[in-house]
């Protein structure tokens, strides 16, 4: 008998054959490969959530799979509702000035989780908190829209500049450089979630530790064992406690696709993100209904790194990009739902109209590769001098099946490709410090607007902008977006930004992507969105429900 990470024992089998395993109170029945999971325990919600967390301080994050531990402790100004979209969260209300710059929120009557209450010096220490160049917070650039947020950030002015103020206890005042459409939304993002004053001043570095923590969300920390589980469970002094069913809530590292669907099946998982491209007949076979794939908004691409050769050249950024056949990837190795990129921006973004494009597009494919050889020839690189490169991608399931395809597309250009997998938390640090030369990424919006995937190029995205890609057009076309009040002239304005973006090629989008979660029939209330955010506090457990 196996030890799984709660120390449960339980036999998983999977094959041929019926077996029944009844571990701690719950029955599991296995026919044929497929899964029946009855557990007593409707207040636990066992989550498969991607990779490791760096860390769960909110201002210092970066990735869905840290957002989804983080979302459910903290709440900033505004939140998302049961379906991702954007509502009022620890703000009841707010008003907003004549010219659009100044908005006062009115705080809600709530605690942390230690019993103090959540007041308005709250938001403002943390506004001035990840503003603060000590702070090193990677996403900091993002609320850069907040009156003197970068000169802030760059060192240039105290943190006690930054356009956000207490009138009183719960009343707060932010101050904007220009109008923020898209401001509901960048209030959810976890960048403007708060820390609690009291406690990081009192515990420092210190402050996470689960014996100190408070949080302000439906739950708050528990357990943090590193590259096994993180538990949370439920904040009694949350505002709306009495509508939060789920108790407590295990997040367990599951970057190995395929492992984590044997743990789902094996009925340890009531949902795990991500599927691996080959299991998606064999769940719909078996599974049926459990498989959740949704319309994402996000792009999939290269990243390329603008500070080393052979990078540093357009010609060769452009012939990498041109080689890589778009259609096969999404439809062939991805098979999702997956379509060809070629832009940053996805389609159907708001107020955006969506015209620019790569230059190759029209071309068929042996008429890109030709275009491709000619353009790596004028810079140098042929049958007697092959282009060499390192790509560096997260060593996850359908990754890797993306990697090796690429090196066969960019074998054809007579490219030399060496592939070097890593854990998604080390890949992403590695581009942080520019430790690469070309590198699989993504992107999912953090707002509904073209600006949230053109901010990646911009020079002032400090370490968001890891390629280091730096126009001086670009970044005054989107500086200029900023200042543009007819929504229409700001959208074609930042269509002219894609565009050099684009034909600069700092990036190689990919595929625009699909969300990939397996949710058990008993989780109640999940509703895929484009965002991809479930919030716990939502969910009910039905364990009544078969899977199949």
């Amino acid at each position: 008998m196996a030890q799984t990470r709660l120390g449960i024992s339980r036999r998983a089998l999977m094959g041929a054959g019926a077996t029944i395993a009844v571990v701690a109170g719950a029955a599991f029945s296995f026919g044929g490969g497929a899964m029946r999971h009855t557990s007593f325990d409707d207040k636990t919600f066992n989550r498969g959530n991607g990779a490791e967390p760096d860390t769960l301080d909110p201002q210092k994050i970066q990735t869905s799979w840290e957002n989804n531990i983080v979302g459910d402790m903290f709440m900033g100004l505004m939140t998302e509702d049961v379906a991702g979209n954007p509502v009022l969260g620890a703000a009841e209300s707010y008003t907003q000035s004549a010219d659009g710059l100044t908005y006062t929120f009115k705080i809600r009557d709530h605690k942390w989780s230690d019993g103090v209450p959540v007041t308005a010096q709250d938001f403002v220490f943390s506004f001035q908190r990840i503003l603060d160049p000590k702070t090193a917070a990677q996403y900091a650039s993002l609320l850069y829209p907040i009156k003197n947020a970068q000169p802030v950030n760059g060192g240039k002015m105290p943190v006690t500049a930054v356009g956000v103020r207490a009138i009183d206890d719960r009343t707060l005042e932010m101050s904007f450089e220009y109008q923020v459409p898209y401001l509901p939304q960048l209030l959810r993002h976890y960048t403007c979630m708060p820390v609690p004053k009291h406690v990081v001043k009192k515990h420092g570095d210190q402050w996470l530790q689960p014996q100190n923590i408070a949080t302000n969300g439906a739950y708050v920390l528990k357990e943090w064992v590193p590259n096994d589980h993180i538990t949370i469970v439920k904040n009694p002094h949350f505002y709306d406690a009495k509508n939060v069913t789920i108790q407590t809530v295990n997040f367990y590292p599951s970057q190995d696709y395929a492992a984590a669907l044997k743990r789902f099946r094996a009925g340890e998982f009531d949902m795990t993100v991500g599927v691996p491209s080959s299991e998606f007949e064999w769940l719909h076979d078996n599974l049926p209904g459990v498989l959740r794939v949704t319309p994402y908004i996000a792009v999939s691409y290269i990243q390329f790194n603008l500070t080393k050769p052979p990078f540093n050249d357009v010609r060769v950024r452009q012939a990498v990009s041109m080689a890589i056949n778009r259609e096969i990837m999404a439809s062939r190795v991805m098979r999702a739902g997956e379509s060809p990129a070629y832009t940053m921006v996805p389609p159907h973004m708001p107020g955006y109209p969506g015209k620019a494009q790569s230059a190759f597009k029209s071309l068929a494919m042996a008429q890109r590769i030709t275009k491709a050889k000619a353009l790596l020839a004028e810079a140098g690189y042929g049958p007697n001098n092959p282009l060499k490169f390192e790509y560096r991608f997260q060593g996850q399931s359908d990754a890797r099946l993306v990697a090796v395809a690429l090196q066969s597309m960019w074998k054809d250009i007579g490219a030399n490709v060496s592939l070097h997998p890593a854990d998604p938390q080390i890949h992403y640090n590695e581009l942080r410090r520019q430790n690469f030369q070309a590198a699989w990424a993504g992107w999912s919006a953090d707002y509904m607007d073209a600006k949230d995937f053109l901010f990646l190029g911009q020079t002032s995205s400090n370490d968001m902008n890891v390629g280091r890609y730096s126009d001086p057009k670009f970044d005054a076309l989107v500086a200029q977006s900023d200042v543009t009040h007819d929504p229409v002239a700001r959208g074609q304005i930042l269509q002219q930004a894609e565009q050099l973006l684009l034909d600069d090629a700092p990036f190689a989008p990919v595929y625009y992507a699909v969300s990939r979660n397996i949710v058990s029939k008993q989780v109640r209330n999940w509703i895929g969105n484009t965002i991809n955010i479930n919030r716990t506090r939502y969910l009910k457990l039905d364990r009544a429900v078969a899977d199949v």
